[in-house]
């Protein structure tokens, strides 16, 4: 069991016979009256996203998430296929679970799925790749007074800015977690 109290980021509880894990929280402790936990909460199973405020008292069943390391492997147009390194079984993947980070991932690239019985929610790649520029236009020499940027695209399909001396075929670092440039590689 978990109360409300202990909601972290992440974490991941039963309501209403669905499966919740928390997005954001706050503690309020009102000057007047009692406190309680606002939150931001996810179906883990259809990604739909409520705002919901609790009594930090309230108590809910813990949700048992597997979570499990695997390799993509390829994308057949509809589903994504990713391999257990362990046992060498294909799992396919719906496009809704992993349309916010398959641009991070390459074939071959390993990353970290979560279950809920048996069914895939969520895949979160590494926390930083590195991937190379497919398409940018050349920097403009002496146009670099304020940090300027420029749009690049990497091999992925992945459009980010990037400062105006990464080229054509550079390999940069990205951070996953929040999608900007950090360095080249």
């Amino acid at each position: 069991m978990i109360s409300a109290g202990d909601f972290r980021k992440g974490a991941t509880f039963l309501m209403d016979g669905y499966v919740y894990q928390v997005v954001d929280f706050q503690h309020v402790k009102p000057g007047k009256g009692a406190a309680f936990v606002r939150t931001k909460i996810k179906i883990v199973i259809t990604g739909t996203i409520r705002d919901n405020t609790f009594n930090p008292t309230e108590r809910f069943q813990r949700a048992n998430i597997e979570t499990k390391e695997m390799q993509y492997l390829y994308n057949d147009g509809e589903l994504y296929y990713f391999m257990d390194l362990d046992t060498y079984e294909q799992v396919p993947v719906e496009e809704t679970s992993i349309e916010d980070t398959i641009m991070y991932i390459r074939e071959n690239d390993n990353a970290t799925l979560k279950f809920f019985e048996g069914k895939v929610f969520e895949v979160i790649p590494s926390n930083f790749v590195e991937l190379e520029v497919t398409e940018t236009e050349p920097g403009i020499k002496g146009d670099t007074s304020s940090g300027a940027t420029k749009p690049a695209t990497v091999e992925t399909g992945l459009t980010l800015n990037v400062p105006l001396f990464v080229n054509l075929g550079d390999k940069i670092r990205i951070d996953t977690r929040t999608g900007e440039y950090m360095s080249r590689s």
